[in-house]
């Protein structure tokens, strides 16, 4: 808008800039990229005549360009033309047909196979109705020669193009005359409205000059074009009024009305009136005869009251002149700025083609994009098995931060093992512990590395029936020697010198019979952390939402399936540690017992003197005084907490290596394999299809862009 204000600016008053000697070029530069349909994807600047019908709009185009358009031939109404004028050494008329932004590729293909040139406007004149129908039947336009068309009017755009040695650059762009009435086979109520909304698509851009014509035999107060020219151009300052049919008014007062407006007294427009008469349609002056009839015709502006009027609002020349200052003016201003904006776009357009990712039509292209998201998958499954945060950004949000997950929980399922796994508390568990205990896990405070509360297992329904979601945990009983005395008489026999070969199975499974809670706990947590990085991780690295949402699916069968190995593993752990016999090659059993019965006797002997030394004496008393069941009780306990420390060790390593490591970390079941390049490769043809296969609507988008990116790119080269 800035633009046309400041050319306005020198049409009120101000010395009017002449054309800079590098307008032409630009100028010529503006109607290629018009003609690549730029002008729909960024405002170019441009001279568009608009009018109701019978406003005399054909007549003042020939008038200024030199075409002549054909007298009662309407046809060349129902489709915009572009009338450009190029300086040359060879004196021609080309005629060629630019496709609508819409246009299939067949549609182009046909307009570029079509072109005509002549060589003067008499030859123009004399071919240029039969042109009119070629284009016509070209564009599809239905007409009583072209029954078969299926378009009343088109988007669809015809270019002429005069050159010549005396040419003075100069593009204007005609658009269908505004219509009331409706002719029953001919126009309708439909295309009276989709020709309003293409005069509105053209003159809405703020770098668009209005060339609104209006009849001097109109109330121009009433004329539609200029009410349309108001709704866009509110302050009247890109619109130029051409006041045509001067020579019909009779009437003093609507010439004095017409000479008002000129002077700026009614309905200003900042780049103000001009009043021109044109060729009427019984006139039958050659055009070219050049000068010698227009000058004959604009004899009327001797006459009173038009000789008052301002000379240089009077005519065809100083309409011409002005309106090709004009567009230099606003091509040499809008031009820094066409050019900027057509980078920033092509620039946006790349980015959005670029999120799309490559085309998904063929098989092939399928399985190179699902191809492409699986090795991106490994990658991060890779980096958090191994702690490597660093190369990606999504590696900032604890959710995906895998293994750092994994041995946190890891860790406190250790330390709740130790703490809490057995039913009774052993009577050494006050005691300080022995230096080759795990000092994480003897801790009197659990590891809060973990919230399990942010594990949401409602978010994963589909986990359902694997997963243990109650989380609490009881801390063990006291009691343990009235506990075990229970056991042995319930189980003891005549045998003096032992016990029941049972027995030291059945307190061992009664002692861990929270094992297996506490196991499948720990592996649902497990589940959850893992099961939340695949699924965190596939919403990342494939942005198509529709893919994201079949991949899931098509992999929940086969991760459920891997989820279920390890927790049967970690099951079956638990198992073999409990249903067999209670059994261990390792030397800490025996040492532990031993130290158990010395420590026991060591604690009995300070009843005696606890500050002195003890003599034998003391310590044979102090073991004949127990009775046989006490010694049974104590024996017991002690063989079942050295073997209950040497199995929780072995079983808690053994849960993590095997089940939790081998199973769903890093063995050839883990559900971080479930989705790799060969799963790609082993889909059918119908399952890639339904995953990778490209809805219609993407494809469509990608075509636009590509096309957009193909015009913008070949903006650029001209915008150079």
């Amino acid at each position: 808008m800035g633009d046309l204000k400041s050319a306005a600016k020198d049409i009120n008053g101000h010395p009017v800039t002449t054309t800079t000697l590098n307008s032409s070029d630009r100028l010529r530069k503006i109607d290629l990229l018009r003609e690549r349909n730029i002008g729909k994807l960024l405002p170019l600047p441009q001279l568009v005549a608009v009018g109701d019908q019978s406003s005399g709009k054909s007549s003042l185009l020939e008038s200024l360009t030199g075409i002549p358009f054909p007298r009662d031939h309407k046809l060349c109404t129902r489709y915009v033309t572009q009338i450009t004028h190029r300086r040359d050494n060879h004196s021609h008329i080309s005629i060629t047909i630019i496709p609508g932004p819409n246009a299939s590729e067949e549609a182009r293909e046909r307009f570029a196979s079509y072109g005509k040139e002549v060589q003067s406007s008499a030859e123009l004149r004399a071919q240029f109705s039969g042109i009119l129908d070629e284009v016509n039947t070209l564009m599809g336009i239905r007409t009583s020669r072209n029954p078969t068309g299926n378009k009343t009017f088109t988007a669809d755009v015809l270019k002429i193009e005069k050159c010549g040695p005396d040419e003075d650059y100069l593009t204007i762009i005609d658009v269908p005359g505004i219509f009331r009435l409706v002719e029953k086979g001919v126009v309708s109520e439909s295309d009276k409205i989709l020709v309003r909304n293409m005069v509105k698509e053209y003159i809405k851009d703020s770098r668009t000059v209005i060339l609104a014509v209006l009849p001097a035999t109109s109330d121009v107060f009433t004329q539609e074009i200029l009410a349309l020219a108001e709704e866009y151009d509110k302050n009247g300052e890109r619109t130029l009024g051409v006041i045509t049919k001067p020579d019909l008014l009779m009437e003093d007062r609507a010439k004095a009305a017409i000479c008002d407006m000129v002077n700026g007294k009614t309905k200003p427009l900042n780049l103000g009136y001009y009043v021109v008469r044109n060729r009427g349609a019984d006139d039958g002056e050659d055009l070219d005869a050049g000068d010698d009839s227009l000058a004959q015709r604009e004899l009327i502006f001797r006459e009173d009251p038009w000789c008052h009027l301002p000379k240089e609002r009077l005519g065809v020349a100083a309409l011409r002149d002005r309106l090709q200052d004009l567009l230099g003016q606003i091509t040499d201003r809008c031009f820094p700025l066409v050019r900027l904006e057509a980078r920033r776009m092509l620039a946006q357009s790349e980015r959005a083609r670029e999120e799309l990712g490559e085309p998904r039509q063929t098989e092939r292209e399928q399985q190179k994009y699902l191809s492409s998201i699986a090795g991106n998958f490994q990658t991060f499954a890779r980096a958090a098995l191994n702690a490597d945060y660093s190369v990606h950004e999504s590696f900032g949000s604890d959710e995906i931060r895998l293994i750092t997950n994994v041995a946190n929980i890891t860790e406190r399922f250790g330390w709740e093992f130790k703490n809490w796994a057995h039913v009774y508390s052993f009577e050494d568990e006050g005691d300080e512990e022995s230096e080759d205990e795990d000092e994480s896990s003897s801790s009197p405070q659990p590891p809060r590395a973990v919230d399990y509360e942010d594990l949401a297992p409602e978010e994963f329904p589909e986990l359902d029936g694997i997963l243990v979601v109650d989380w609490t945990q009881q801390q063990p009983n006291e009691g343990i020697m009235e506990w075990i005395e229970r056991i042995y008489r319930r189980s003891r026999g005549l045998d003096l010198w032992t016990y029941s070969s049972g027995l030291s199975s059945s307190v061992f499974r009664e002692q861990s019979v929270k094992w297996d809670l506490m196991t499948r706990q720990y592996l649902s947590k497990i589940i959850l952390v893992l099961h939340r990085f695949v699924v965190r991780t596939l919403d990342s690295i494939c942005t198509d939402e529709k893919v994201r949402d079949e991949l899931k699916s098509s992999l929940m069968h086969d991760l459920l399936e891997r989820y279920e190995i390890g927790m049967k593993q970690a099951v079956f752990l638990v198992s073999v540690e409990r249903e067999k016999r209670p059994y261990t090659l390792t030397g800490d059993f025996h040492e532990r017992v031993q130290e158990s019965r010395g420590e026991r006797i060591k604690n009995d002997l300070r009843y005696w003197k606890p500050a002195e030394s003890v003599e034998l004496w003391q310590v044979e008393s102090t073991v004949k005084n127990k009775h046989n069941t006490d010694n049974t009780k104590e024996d017991i306990h002690d063989k079942l907490d050295a073997y209950y420390k040497v199995a929780s060790k072995r079983f808690v390593d053994n849960v993590f290596r095997q089940a939790v490591d081998h199973c769903l970390l890093s063995g050839p079941t883990s559900p971080l394999l479930a989705f790799t390049e060969q799963w790609v490769i082993d889909l059918t043809a119908e399952r890639l299809a339904a995953i990778a296969g490209e809805p219609r609507l993407v494809k469509e988008n990608r075509d636009r862009l590509d096309k957009r990116i193909m015009d913008l790119k070949a903006a650029m080269k001209i915008l150079q």
